[in-house]
C-alpha cells in the first residue's frame, strides 16, 4: 500500500520519482519488521501468560531460535515488553518475567562441582558458611539441564570438569566461578589461590637451607607446584633436582634422596603427613614438609595458606559485583603459617647421635 500510493503521488518526498521509491520501500520494510516484532512481542507475551515462560528467561541466541526470529527483533520485543512491565532486564542478571527476579543480594542456590573425595573439604566448607543452600557434586557428567534449573550458579572446584560442560553453562548463561581452576578454553570467572607465588617462597627458603632433592606432590592434572620450585632451582640452586609425585608415592623418593617435600593443597599435605609417619620419618629434620592451599581452621604443616572463608567471600562477590561478558580473575596471595615442619637440610655427624635439627622458615 504504501508503495502504490508512492507511485501515485511521484511529487511525494523530493520530487523524483526515484527518491521517492527509494523512501516508499524502505517504509515498507520498516512496516514489515514493524509487524515481525509486534508479531513476535505478543508470541512472547502469550508465552508468559501461559506459563511457558516463567521465571528467569533463557538466553537471546535461545529465544531467537525458539521464536524462529532474528537477535534484532528479538531484542526489540523484549526491550518493548519491559517497557510495559511484563519483564525485569539488567545487565549481569539476565531477564525475569516480572516479579519472579530473586532480590538484590540474595545468593539463591549453589551448585559446587568438586573432585570425589573432598566434598567436605575446607573450601565446601567456607562456601556452605557464606550459602548454606547448595549442593555438592562430585562430577559433572550426564548433568541434564532440567537439574541445572535447580541453581542460581555453579562454581567448580574440579580441575577435570569437561571444558564442553563450562561450554553449555555459558551458553545458558549460568552464572560460573571456577576455584583453584587456571581459565582454559572458555574465559570464567575464577578466583585462585597464588600457588605459584607461595611455592616460589618455599623453594627459595629450602633451597637456600641447604635442600638438593625437593618433590612436589600436587592435584591431579595441575603442575604449578613442580614448575615453580624448577623455576625456584634455576635461580638459587642450579644443582637442584625436583621430582613430582602423588602422596602414596612419596616413599620411594624419599629413598632416592629427597629431603623436603611441597604439596600443592592442605589435603595432600595431611596424605603425606601420614605415609611419612607410617615408614617413621620425622618432620622436620630428615625430611622439611610444607603447602599451600585452602585451609578451614588449623594448617597440616608449614606453608602459606588462604583462609577458606576468605575464597568464599571472593567467589560470593564474583557472583554478586562481576560485570557481564568480561571475565575476572581473583588472585588471593597466601599467609605464612610456621609450624616447624621446615628446616635446614639434616646433616648427620658420625661423632653424634643422629637428632633433628628443627628450625622455622620466615615467609
Amino acid at each position: 500500500m504504501v508503495l502504490e500510493e508512492a507511485i501515485q503521488r511521484p511529487d511525494a518526498g523530493t520530487g523524483t520519482p526515484a527518491a521517492t521509491l527509494r523512501s516508499a520501500r524502505a517504509q515498507a520494510r520498516q512496516a514489515g519488521m514493524s509487524y515481525k516484532f509486534q508479531r513476535l512481542r505478543e508470541k512472547i507475551r502469550a508465552a508468559i501468560t501461559s506459563g511457558e515462560l516463567s521465571g528467569k528467561l533463557p538466553g537471546e541466541r535461545s529465544l531467537a531460535k525458539r521464536f524462529h526470529a532474528n537477535a534484532k527483533t528479538l531484542s526489540k520485543a523484549l526491550t518493548d515488553l519491559a517497557a510495559e512491565g511484563v519483564l525485569d532486564r539488567s545487565i549481569g542478571r539476565g531477564t525475569y518475567v516480572k516479579g519472579s527476579e530473586p532480590a538484590a543480594g540474595a545468593p539463591g542456590r549453589w551448585l559446587v562441582i568438586s573432585e570425589p573425595g573432598e566434598a567436605e573439604s575446607p573450601l565446601v566448607h567456607g562456601l556452605r558458611a557464606v550459602n548454606g543452600d547448595l549442593q555438592v557434586a562430585t562430577t559433572a557428567a550426564d548433568m541434564r539441564p532440567s537439574f541445572l534449573n535447580n541453581f542460581s550458579a555453579v562454581i567448580d572446584a574440579s580441575p577435570s570438569t569437561p571444558e564442553t560442560f563450562l561450554r553449555d553453562l555459558l551458553v545458558r548463561n549460568m552464572p560460573l566461578v571456577a576455584v583453584n581452576r587456571e581459565p582454559g578454553t572458555y574465559s570464567v570467572h575464577s578466583v585462585l589461590i597464588d600457588v605459584a607465588l607461595g611455592v616460589a617462597r618455599l623453594g627459595r627458603d629450602l633451597l637456600l637451607a641447604g635442600h638438593r632433592k625437593l618433590a612436589a606432590v600436587e592435584p591431579y592434572g595441575s603442575s604449578a607446584v613442580t614448575s615453580a620450585l624448577r623455576q625456584a632451582a634455576l635461580r638459587y640452586a642450579p644443582d637442584a633436582t625436583v621430582e613430582c609425585c602423588d602422596a602414596d608415592e612419596i616413599g620411594s623418593l624419599l629413598e632416592g634422596g629427597v629431603s623436603a617435600v611441597v604439596c600443592g593443597s592442605a589435603a595432600i599435605a595431611e596424605k603425606v603427613k601420614a605415609c611419612l609417619h607410617k615408614i617413621g620419618m620425622s618432620v622436620p629434620g630428615p625430611i622439611s614438609l610444607a603447602a599451600v592451599g585452602c585451609i578451614d581452621q588449623m594448617a597440616p604443616c608449614s606453608g602459606y595458606y588462604c583462609p577458606s572463608r576468605q575464597v568464599a567471600q571472593a567467589v560470593a562477590g564474583l557472583l554478586r559485583d562481576a560485570p557481564a561478558g568480561r571475565p575476572v580473575v581473583l588472585w588471593l596471595s597466601g599467609e605464612w603459617h610456621d609450624l616447624n615442619t621446615t628446616g635446614p637440610i639434616a646433616c648427620v655427624n658420625v661423632e653424634e647421635p643422629q637428632g633433628m635439627r628443627v628450625g622455622s622458615m620466615a615467609g
